[in-house]
């Protein structure tokens, strides 16, 4: 877990450093920084992600890299679905809903067509991956 949180940190510093602009294996993809309150602890989380867009609102799906449970920051916005996210350098206070049925399964595979490794996640779990809708507060 420390190697895991020790990547991540790298990640955002470097998002931070380059207005959003993030090198090696997630270079070209769009990835913003979700900052969330933890379910259990009350405090403040940090997650880099990949992210796609639907309209205004921004797609974050809760793949984990296919494995059987879905990743901490997702329990925490189905616990709290306030939150904020840093697109490039834009701070944007959001609001967190699950997409369900016909609307989960066109953003999942609208967010896997920029992003295929996301079909090899779905193919690596018997779970239904969650697809997140952030949408800006008014």
């Amino acid at each position: 877990m420390a190697a895991f949180n020790d990547f991540n940190q790298k990640i955002m510093a470097e998002f931070h450093d380059n207005g959003g602009n993030v090198a090696g294996r997630f270079e070209g993809v769009d990835i913003l920084i979700l900052t969330s309150t933890g379910r259990k602890s009350g405090q403040t989380r940090w997650n880099p992600l990949a992210y796609s867009t639907d309209g205004d609102r921004y797609i974050i799906v809760a793949s984990k890299g296919g494995a059987p449970t879905s990743p901490d920051w997702y329990h925490n916005l189905v616990a709290n679905g306030s939150a904020v996210i840093e697109v490039g350098n834009d701070v944007i206070p959001v609001e967190a809903t699950i997409a369900a049925g016909a609307e989960r399964d066109r953003l999942y595979a609208q967010h896997a067509a920029h992003r295929p490794n996301f079909l090899e996640y779905a193919k690596n779990t018997t779970r239904t991956i969650p697809v997140v809708v952030l949408t800006r507060k008014s």
